[in-house]
């Protein structure tokens, strides 16, 4: 049964990493947090249509001066700015500032990227809603 449980966690963990690979093509640094298909009790998240649901959690920090890669989102994201300041690109949509304390669904079929202008890091707390083979991010080819 150990042996099992063992197993299980370490699958658990190889797609939390290549979740992370992911992210790691459009930020440089990513903290990751939560990767469960469970709530705290063991019940399957489902959507109403019975569809599994996989969420991610990461920290995302971009470093004054940074940016990251072009690239989009496979799955909804929610955002929420925890310290810094990012512009956000969203190439022919124009640029967003986001601010410490601001949340927001991130776009998915633009291609965009983050810039810390500011002189702290930014630190985005990113919440992936997506299923167990979903794509959360798309670096631009």
């Amino acid at each position: 049964m150990q042996k099992l449980l063992q197993g299980v966690v370490a699958a658990l963990f190889m797609l939390l990493a290549i979740g992370l690979v992911q992210a790691e093509e459009a930020y440089r640094q990513v903290q990751p947090l939560l990767h469960t298909a469970q709530s705290v009790l063991g019940e399957p998240l489902l959507l109403a249509d019975g569809t599994a649901l996989q969420i991610t959690s990461t920290i995302v920090t971009i470093a004054p001066g940074e940016k990251t890669a072009w690239h989009k989102h496979g799955v909804p994201l929610y955002a929420y700015i925890l310290s810094g300041a990012v512009t956000i690109d969203y190439g022919e949509q124009g640029t967003r500032c986001f601010t410490p304390g601001m949340a927001f669904m991130e776009a998915m079929d633009h291609w965009h990227r983050g810039t810390n202008q500011g002189e702290e890091p930014v630190r985005i707390l990113a919440v992936y809603l997506g299923t167990e083979k979903s794509q959360l991010v798309i670096p631009k080819p």
